[in-house]
């Protein structure tokens, strides 16, 4: 019989949809099923995004250009600007979703064998683009009782071996909703500037920041033009996941004319995904003051709920629309799986994402989960109840 590749066997399995089987079972039974475990937001993409779909009278859909439509790149262009981020059409490539921006990414700046530290818990597909891109994620722990701050720079530096090559952060960050500070980010740029290193900052969260908190960009820091390789995507920012339209971005020319070649290879970003991304661009300010009310409010509900509940603790996240929680379970991804399999409330259960997923090192994230709170607050305030009747009952509960 044929052999599956070292590459396939090593892919790691997404945590955030392993449990799906064990999800279609349990809607089988005819249970209704609260989903904290996907961060796909139940907010209306912006009309003005669907109208360009919408009323769009394309005759022939072509290729674009494999950076993108120049169209698209120069009103992106003119968004990073108003962030008083400096660049121009041709310093950013148009992608399949911020996904292949992290892969073209990685692809160009590292070889086989290179290192790329990461602090963890991490958006777990970062394992499966180092996998593609057979590159090693070297992690550095961030600690649910510090509130998942950035580690020391010292840290850092204890982990750099000749084989080291870049840091991956996302900001803010996928699952902790922790948002790194200007002093942490200018930090960062002071290490990667020091070992001649790439930063790569995945900013898909950039409008999503609470509490009156500024997001910073890696594109800001001082000096560090070379270095840094922006990742970005419309998915979360405009509710648009499905339209698979992200983008890489940097001064550095080197690594745009490198990833180029990686782009001609797969010929062009979608197009339709294009038009849509284009024409979000005059989303109207307001929709975004609403989404972040939103946000905020689940948030704020989230927090103390969860916190109430004995046994249980969930740090005030300042970005994104997730939190990493602590339960007091011997085992979260048992504990999950439990949840669609063995439980109910009322007919109703909920889904989560097992957070040891989220971690490199072996062990960590044994008792946390990654929730996501991207459902209305009805239904927020239903889940989190059904949480807290269900770690009452489970059998493997700490307490």
């Amino acid at each position: 019989m044929p052999k599956i590749s070292n590459k396939g066997r090593l892919m790691p399995e997404s945590p955030i949809r392993k449990l799906v089987p064990f999800a279609e079972e349990a809607k089988r039974k005819g249970r209704k099923i609260y989903h904290l475990n996907i961060g796909q937001p139940d907010i209306d993409t912006p009309k003005i995004a669907l109208d360009a779909i919408h009323n769009n009278q394309l005759k022939v859909v072509e290729y674009s250009h494999s950076a993108g439509n120049e169209s698209y790149r120069r009103k992106l262009a003119g968004y990073y600007q108003g962030l008083d981020i400096d660049v121009d059409h041709t310093e950013m490539l148009i992608t399949t979703g911020g996904s292949e921006a992290i892969l073209f990414s990685l692809m160009s700046c590292l070889d086989p064998g290179d290192e790329i530290i990461v602090p963890e818990p991490f958006y777990a597909n970062y394992n499966s683009f180092a996998v593609t891109a057979g590159v090693r994620i070297i992690p550095v722990t961030s600690y649910i009782d510090e509130n998942f701050a950035l580690p020391s720079v010292t840290e850092f530096e204890k982990l750099l071996t000749s084989r080291t090559r870049g840091v991956i952060i996302c900001n803010p960050n996928n699952p902790t909703g922790y948002l790194y500070s200007k002093k942490e980010m200018e930090q960062l740029g002071e290490l990667v500037i020091k070992h001649d290193l790439y930063l790569f900052s995945d900013e898909v969260y950039r409008e999503f920041c609470y509490d009156g908190h500024k997001h910073f960009s890696a594109m800001h820091i001082q000096n560090a033009d070379q270095n840094v390789i922006l990742i970005d995507s419309v998915s979360k920012r405009y509710s648009a996941c499905g339209v698979r339209i992200g983008a890489l971005v940097t001064k550095n020319t080197d690594v745009i004319s490198t990833a180029i070649k990686f782009a001609q290879a797969r010929l062009s970003p979608p197009s339709f995904g294009q038009i849509v991304g284009e024409a979000a661009l005059d989303t109207p300010a307001e929709y975004f003051g609403q989404v972040e009310m939103e946000y905020l409010e689940r948030r704020n509900l989230m927090v103390d709920m969860l916190n109430k509940i004995e046994g249980v603790f969930c740090p005030l996240p300042r970005g994104a629309f997730y939190t990493t929680v602590r339960l007091p379970v011997d085992d979260a991804d048992e504990f999950s799986k439990w949840l669609l399999s063995d439980f109910h409330y009322e007919n109703e259960t909920v889904m989560l994402a097992p957070a040891s997923g989220f971690y490199s090192t072996p062990g960590l994230g044994k008792d946390e989960v990654r929730i996501a709170y991207v459902l209305k607050r009805a239904d927020l305030k239903k889940a989190i109840v059904c949480l807290e009747k269900a770690l009452a009952l489970y059998p493997g509960n700490k307490l």
